[in-house]
C-alpha cells in the first residue's frame, strides 16, 4: 500500500509561519470564576486503629510563578536543581492534629514559617510523623510528636528528594535512613555556555527495540553527567535526636527496603550504562542486601539495560522481577521469573514462576508457585495461606488462587476466574490488616478472610462486606449498602468482632465526610469530619445517570446536569455540552456496565463542563465511549464507526428527553479525548463546537503504539492514518479550540502535536483557536492558567455555541 503523507507534514512548518495572538490573562464569568477558585477542604491521614488523625492543607492551585522555577529534565525526571526535589511536587501548607475520639483540632506548633511540606510519613509505632520541607536553596527532615503536636527540625536543606521519598523509618521508631547530597558534590553542567565536544551518536545494531514516545529523555554527555549528579546520594541514619552518622557512601541510589524484621536492608542502585530512548526505571539497576550494620550479605538481583522488550503488554524482561519482602516473614525475598522468556507470543504451560528465598541467602531460592498468566499480586496471610492473581491482557481474564506457602506441591486453588473489565461480576478487595512487623497481610479471623466490594450493579452501586471460609471457599454478605440518595464508600474494617468500618458518605450535595459503622449494631454510624461543601451555588442543579442504547444495542450511559431551576415541565431548549473520553473493551457486555453513581458529590474542575450548568447549558459529563473488538478484531478496526455512534447515541438520548437543541451541542476531552473530539468533528455533522486539549493527532508519531493498541504503524497503517485528525485535515470545518499545556510531560501527547495540528487547520481554511498554557505540563496546576482556560472556553462557547 502506497501511502500519502501531506507535504505540510514533512515540511515540518514553523509556528511562526502563522500570525499569533499575545492575550494577557483573563478570567471566566463571575458565577464560573466563583466555582473554580474555592477553598480546599482537607485531606484526611486516618486509620482508626491509631488515636490520632492528620489534617493537611494546601492551596487549591499552584502559581505561575511556582511552575517558573528552575527545571531540569533528565531520565524521564523533572526535578528542580536548585531544592533537589521534583518539580511537579504539590506542597501542604499547613498540618493539624486531632484525636480521632474528639472533635478539636490542634494547630501542629512550630511548623517552618511558610511551610512547603510534602513526604509525610507516621512512623511504625505511629507516636511521630515525619515530613520534608523545601526552602528556597533545597529540602529539609522535620518530624512531629504526635502527643504534643510540636514540629522540630532534624537536618540542614542538604536532602536528596530528587528521586521521590527521600527517607525510610527504621523499626526501632527512633532512627531514619535519609538520602543526603554528597558533602564533595559537583556543581551542575550548564550546556548552554560549553562548545560541543563532539556530535551525538545512536546505533540500531539491528535488534527490533519498539518502544513508546517517552518525553524527558537524556539526549548527550552533559545530560548523562548531570543525571548521575541529581541522583546519587550518601546514605545516613539520623536519630530524632539530631545524631547524623554515614550508613552507606555516595552511590545512585534508587530504592530502599527494609526487611520485616529490620536486620537486613536491601539497596537498589542505578547502574550504568544509561539509555537516550528509555526512561531510568528501565536503566541497569543492582539490588545488594545488607544487614543492618551496613555489611553486604547478597548480591540479590543484577538488571542489564532493558531498551528491547518483546511486543505486547503482557510483555517481561529476562530474569528476577518485582523483587520485595515477604511480609509475614522475618527475611524472606519473594521475586517472579518470566518463563516464556517475557514474549506473550511463545505457547507455554506457565507464564511465570514465583521464587521464596530465605535470608542470609546462602541457600538457592525455592519455588513457590507457577501461574498460568501473567503474575501480578501476593498477598501474604500466614504459614499455610497466601492470595496470588494473574492476568493477561490480550483476553481481559484475571485469576485468584489461593496456595499454600509451606507446601508448594499443592495445587492452588481457584477462587476467582473473571473478566477484569466486567465490573458487575468483582467480588471485591481482600481486607488487610498490620501483623506484628508492621506490615499488611490478610486479614483472618477463625478461617475466614473479608472482601470488600465496590457493589455496582445494573440498579445501581451498592457496596459490601463479604465473609470469605477459606476452607470451603464459599463466601457470605456480611454487609450491603442499600443507599439510593446518597454514596457510600466502605474503606477498611477496623475491629473485625466488634463489626466496626471505616466509611465516607456523600450524596451530590453533601460533601464527603468520614464515619464509623457498626454492622453489628443496626448499622449504626457515627461521624468522624464534618466538612462543608465548598460549592454552595451549585448544590441545587439536577443530577442524573441517564442509561441509553447506541444502534447495536451496546449499553451506554451518562451524568446528566441540568441548571438550577430548569423547568422540567417547560422543557426549554438549551445547548448541550458533552465531555468524554474513549475506553476500549474485548466485549460488549463489559462495555455496557456503568460505574457512574448520581449520589457521587458535585466536585466541578477545570477538567470538565459542569461549571457551565451555571450559565444554562445542559451538561453530559463522562459519557460513556466504548470502542469494541472481540475476538480476533481489535477495537481500533472500526473506531471511527463506533465513536460517532457512541455521539449519536448520547445525542439523541438527551434530545429524546426534550430538554436540548440539537443544533446546538458541543463535544470537549482531554488527552485521548480530546483525540477523540477532533476525530468527532472532522467525521461526523453532529457538533457545532468542539473543546481539545493536550491532545495526539498525528498517529505516525506514535508510530509503536498508543492507548491499548499494541500494533505498530508498519503494521496497520491504515489504522494509524485513518484514525489521525492530521492526516484528515482537510476534512474539518468545524470551528475548534485547541489547547495545550508548554511544557507537556506525558508520553505521545507531546505540545508539538497540537502546534502541528493547528498549523494544518489554519493552512486549509478551518476554523480553530490554539491556546498554550505557558510552564504548564499534560495536566492545567498554576491559578492563572486555569482561570484563563475557563475564560478561553467560556468565550469560545459564547461565540460558536450559545449565540
Amino acid at each position: 500500500m502506497k501511502l500519502k503523507i501531506p507535504f505540510f507534514l514533512l515540511l515540518g512548518l514553523s509556528l511562526s509561519t502563522f500570525a499569533q495572538e499575545n492575550l494577557s490573562y483573563q478570567k471566566p464569568s463571575k458565577s464560573i470564576a466563583d466555582l473554580a477558585d474555592y477553598e480546599r477542604a482537607p485531606s484526611v491521614s486516618m486509620d482508626t486503629k491509631k488515636e490520632y488523625m492528620l489534617l493537611t492543607y494546601r492551596n487549591t492551585y499552584k502559581s505561575l510563578d511556582d511552575l517558573n522555577q528552575d527545571e531540569l529534565r533528565l531520565g524521564g525526571l523533572r526535578i528542580n536543581p536548585v531544592t533537589n526535589i521534583s518539580s511537579t511536587v504539590t506542597y501542604i501548607n499547613n498540618l493539624k492534629l486531632r484525636k480521632i475520639k474528639e472533635k478539636e483540632e490542634v494547630q501542629v506548633a512550630g511548623l517552618p514559617t511558610n511551610p512547603r511540606i510534602s513526604n509525610i510519613s507516621w512512623s511504625p509505632n505511629d507516636k511521630k510523623i515525619l515530613f520534608s520541607h523545601t526552602t528556597a536553596t533545597g529540602v529539609e527532615l522535620w518530624f512531629i510528636d504526635v502527643v504534643s503536636a510540636k514540629a522540630t527540625k532534624l537536618t540542614a536543606a542538604t536532602v536528596n528528594a530528587n528521586l521521590g521519598n527521600p527517607f525510610s523509618w527504621m523499626n526501632d521508631n527512633e532512627t531514619i535512613l535519609v538520602k543526603m547530597l554528597p558533602k564533595n558534590r559537583a556543581a551542575l553542567l550548564d550546556a548552554k555556555k560549553d562548545l560541543p565536544t563532539g556530535p551525538i551518536i545512536s546505533n540500531a545494531d539491528g535488534a527490533k527495540s519498539q518502544n513508546r514516545t517517552y518525553p524527558d529523555m537524556l539526549k548527550n554527555k552533559n545530560d548523562e553527567i548531570n543525571f548521575e549528579n541529581i541522583i546519587t546520594s550518601e546514605l545516613y541514619k539520623i536519630n530524632l535526636n539530631g545524631t547524623a552518622t554515614l550508613f552507606k557512601n555516595a552511590d545512585m541510589y534508587a530504592g530502599e527496603s527494609f526487611s520485616p524484621d529490620g536486620n537486613y536492608i536491601m539497596l537498589t542502585t542505578i547502574q550504568k550504562p544509561f539509555s537516550y530512548i528509555v526512561p531510568l526505571n528501565r536503566f541497569p539497576s543492582k539490588s545488594v542486601v545488607y544487614d543492618k550494620a551496613g555489611n553486604e550479605v547478597k548480591v540479590v538481583n543484577e538488571v542489564p539495560l532493558t531498551e528491547i522488550i518483546p511486543k505486547g503488554f503482557m510483555a517481561v524482561r529476562k530474569g528476577k522481577r518485582n523483587m520485595s519482602w515477604r511480609a509475614d516473614k522475618p527475611a524472606t525475598l519473594v521475586y517472579a521469573e518470566a518463563l516464556d522468556a517475557g514474549d506473550p507470543a511463545n505457547k507455554v504451560e506457565f507464564r511465570d514462576e514465583v521464587f521464596l528465598w530465605n535470608a542470609p541467602f546462602d541457600a538457592a531460592a525455592t519455588s513457590l508457585v507457577k501461574t498460568p498468566q501473567r503474575y501480578s499480586r501476593m498477598i501474604w496471610g500466614n504459614d499455610n495461606v497466601a492470595i496470588v492473581s494473574d492476568e493477561w491482557y490480550d483476553t481481559r481474564n484475571t485469576k485468584t488462587y489461593l496456595i499454600n506457602p509451606s507446601n508448594p506441591s499443592q495445587a492452588p486453588k481457584v477462587i476467582s476466574d473473571r473478566n477484569s473489565q466486567d465490573v458487575y461480576s468483582d467480588p471485591g478487595n481482600f481486607e488487610t490488616r498490620k501483623n506484628q512487623y508492621n506490615r499488611y497481610v490478610l486479614a483472618i479471623e477463625n478461617d475466614n478472610a473479608y472482601l470488600i466490594g465496590d457493589g455496582f450493579t445494573k440498579n445501581g452501586q451498592f457496596p459490601f462486606i463479604s465473609e470469605f471460609n477459606l476452607k470451603t471457599l464459599q463466601s457470605n454478605r456480611l454487609y450491603t449498602s442499600t443507599y439510593t440518595d446518597k454514596k457510600e464508600d466502605l474503606l477498611e474494617i477496623e475491629d473485625f468482632k466488634k463489626g466496626t468500618v471505616l466509611v465516607q458518605i456523600q450524596s451530590k450535595n453533601e460533601y464527603p465526610n468520614y464515619y464509623l459503622r457498626n454492622i453489628k449494631q443496626k448499622n449504626k454510624l457515627t461521624p468522624i469530619t464534618a466538612f462543608k461543601n465548598p460549592f454552595e451555588s451549585i448544590k441545587n442543579v439536577s443530577k442524573e445517570v441517564i442509561k441509553y442504547k447506541r444502534k447495536d444495542g451496546v449499553e451506554l450511559s451518562g451524568t446528566l446536569y441540568l441548571p438550577v431551576g430548569y423547568d422540567k415541565v417547560k422543557k426549554e431548549k438549551m445547548p448541550l455540552l458533552i465531555w468524554a473520553y474513549p475506553a476500549e473493551y474485548k466485549d460488549k457486555n463489559s462495555a455496557g456496565q456503568s460505574t457512574q453513581n448520581p449520589n457521587e458529590f458535585t466536585f466541578p474542575s477545570y477538567g470538565s463542563f459542569v461549571y457551565w450548568v451555571t450559565k444554562g447549558y445542559v451538561v453530559l459529563d463522562d459519557a460513556a465511549f466504548p470502542i469494541i473488538g472481540e475476538g480476533t478484531t481489535e477495537p481500533n478496526d472500526n473506531f471511527m464507526t463506533q465513536l460517532v455512534d457512541n455521539a449519536e447515541a448520547a445525542i439523541n438520548a438527551v434530545d429524546a428527553l426534550g430538554y436540548i437543541n440539537r443544533k446546538k451541542v458541543a463535544v470537549g476531552g482531554h488527552s485521548y479525548g480530546a483525540f477523540m473530539t477532533a476525530n468527532l468533528l472532522t467525521h461526523s455533522n453532529l457538533f457545532a463546537c468542539g473543546i481539545a486539549r493536550s491532545g495526539a493527532y498525528n498517529r505516525t508519531l506514535t508510530p509503536f503504539g498508543f492507548q491499548t493498541e499494541q500494533r505498530n504503524y508498519w503494521e496497520t497503517p491504515e489504522v494509524y492514518n485513518t484514525m489521525s485528525p492530521f492526516m484528515n485535515a482537510d476534512k474539518m470545518k468545524t470551528p475548534m479550540l485547541l489547547v495545550h499545556g508548554e511544557a507537556d510531560n506525558n508520553p505521545g501527547t507531546f505540545t508539538l502535536q497540537t502546534e502541528r495540528y493547528f498549523q494544518a487547520l489554519k493552512g486549509l481554511g478551518a476554523p480553530a483557536r490554539m491556546v498554550i498554557l505557558p510552564k504548564e505540563a499534560h495536566s492545567y496546576v498554576a491559578k492563572e492558567n486555569i482561570l484563563h482556560l475557563l475564560w478561553e472556553q467560556d468565550q469560545f462557547l459564547e461565540k460558536y455555541l450559545k449565540n
